[in-house]
């Protein structure tokens, strides 16, 4: 599709919202066009306001037996409208269908006015993956599948038959999965530089050299509580997850401090993978991998993101492509046999021909997975505010190539989710020889089994049997998580009854 985006963003798009309040969904499909515009959203209204020259009136009017689904949308000088009649149905009893009915007409309208034409179509939300997996359950094809979801979403075939392979590459590792298993995840919050992309909650070394002490200090306290309701649980670590974040911003001893603190407080025979984001390969040393290897570590990953220099500098990235090369080699020298690397496409300043070149170095050092992520315009991240003049680039293009070219490779897509603010209303796909996919990925998008968040910005996820899924958030900060330490194990508890009340459930 074009890369029709605004580039200077006007003010707010209003939204103006009558006979029912369903704004999520509705939001979510305005973005796919409008991913860098802010809106306003307008209740009880059936015109937009007069000094309003762009925006959107999305009216639900019941008419006896009948429903009148009603949209206008204001863009850019043209104005468009659809009206429908349905049975009679209630946004509070009948929410998603409601919400489906408006997506369509606002899709449509949207459509023609951008001239967008959004290759994963009406879907939205994180997780594809989960719409295939149902519909594999009941027997159904490959053909039958992506028909289905084809006549319901209108995605393109190139995306239906990446979302299928994906699912088909995940269902015999889920169905490994052992009951009462577990994963870890430990945020170490630290990075040399913040990347001009990032929307993550990271501090750089230089200016948070101070918090580490004290920051490692209570994450291995808390690695301890964890520990105990592990066991006391009767529970199996099933996968670890080092993440942040770049662990390896720590001092080799620092990180031995930490992966010490998992070894002595959790039971790790059971362990599948043993996943830690090594990342920025400017942080990366011999001493640092030998620690990791040590106490177990099976996977690390080595992110270039580009191994374009001048784009490296452009995102503020303070390592060269050849230090990439250099820590890849030393990574395998040191014994590790699983490899990742992460790519973004559309990276400001990078262009088709450079990403070519990029998956050509990447393909020349073999790794065991390639992760290729689309640039995503978080509102936290510096890029937003610098507007599209820095991201106007072919992210389609380029992520179309790596959709080609790597499983030419030997990679298949094994693990995938989208992000709202998508340029180019792309994805981010896992790609892995046979054998080397991400467990710990491939569970969290999954949402089959339970994750317990150690450290800053650390979410903890409680899946019971019934479906229900629990989020559990620690303090976003260090200094927060420092200062009100107590406070925060305090939460333990309410992690200790879900875990019984899952144990009841799976007895009855």
């Amino acid at each position: 599709m074009p890369n029709q985006i605004e580039t200077n963003p006007k003010a707010p798009f209003s939204i103006a919202f009558s006979g029912h309040t369903l704004k999520y969904e509705i939001e979510c499909i305005f973005k796919i066009f409008l991913p860098i515009r802010k809106f306003a959203f307008l209740y009880d209204l059936t015109a937009l306001p007069e000094d309003a020259e762009e925006g959107a009136v999305v009216t639900l009017e019941q008419q006896g037996s009948q429903s009148r689904f009603f949209v206008r949308v204001q863009y850019q000088g043209q104005q468009l409208e659809q009206e429908h009649l349905f049975p009679a149905c209630s946004p509070e009893t009948e929410k998603q269908l409601c919400e489906y009915r408006f997506c369509c007409m606002l899709y449509r309208i949207l459509e023609q006015i951008t001239d967008l034409h959004p290759a994963w179509g009406l879907l939205t939300g994180i997780r594809p993956v989960k719409k295939v997996q149902p519909l594999l359950e009941k027997g159904m094809s490959r053909e039958e599948v992506c028909q289905e979801l084809h006549e319901k979403y209108w995605i393109a075939p190139e995306k239906l038959s990446l979302v299928y392979d994906t699912a088909m590459v995940q269902q015999p590792l889920l169905q490994q999965t052992p009951a009462h298993g577990i994963s870890l995840y430990v945020s170490i919050p630290f990075c040399p530089t913040r990347c001009s992309y990032c929307s993550f909650v990271s501090h750089s070394i230089e200016q948070a050299q101070k918090l580490i002490p004290g920051y490692l200090e209570k994450l291995c306290v808390e690695l301890e509580i964890w520990g105990q309701l592990v066991r006391e649980q009767g529970l199996l670590v099933d996968t670890v997850y080092f993440g942040g974040g770049t662990p390896t911003a720590l001092t080799a001893v620092q990180l031995g401090q930490v992966l010490e603190a998992v070894q002595k407080n959790f039971n790790l025979s059971h362990l599948r993978e043993y996943c830690v984001e090594a990342g920025r390969p400017d942080t990366i040393t011999l001493e640092k991998l030998e620690t990791l290897k040590r106490f177990g570590v099976n996977r690390i990953s080595v992110n270039p993101q580009t191994m374009q220099d001048s784009v490296l500098e452009t995102i503020g990235r303070k390592h060269t492509t050849a230090q990439t090369v250099e820590a890849f080699h030393m990574a395998r020298k040191a014994g590790f046999e699983n490899i990742n690397m992460d790519l973004i496409a559309g990276l400001p300043g990078d262009t088709p021909d450079g990403f070519h070149d990029t998956l050509n170095q990447i393909l020349a050092l073999n790794p065991d997975s390639i992760t290729v992520h689309a640039l995503t315009l978080k509102r936290a991240a510096n890029l937003f505010s610098e507007g599209e003049r820095q991201v106007h680039n072919p992210v389609e293009q380029m992520v179309q190539e790596s959709m080609r070219r790597l499983p030419e490779h030997g990679y298949a897509p094994y693990y995938m989710y989208r992000q709202k603010n998508t340029i180019d209303n792309q994805e981010n796909v896992g790609y892995a020889r046979a054998g080397k996919e991400s467990l710990y990925n491939i569970l969290i998008m999954d949402e089959s089994q339970s994750i317990f968040g150690a450290g800053c910005g650390a979410s903890t996820k409680l899946v019971e049997p019934c479906g229900k899924i629990t989020r559990i958030h620690n303090y976003k900060f260090p200094y927060e998580y420092i200062r009100q330490f107590d406070q925060l194990m305090e939460k333990k508890q309410q992690v200790r009854e879900i875990c019984e009340r899952i144990r009841e459930q799976e007895k009855a």
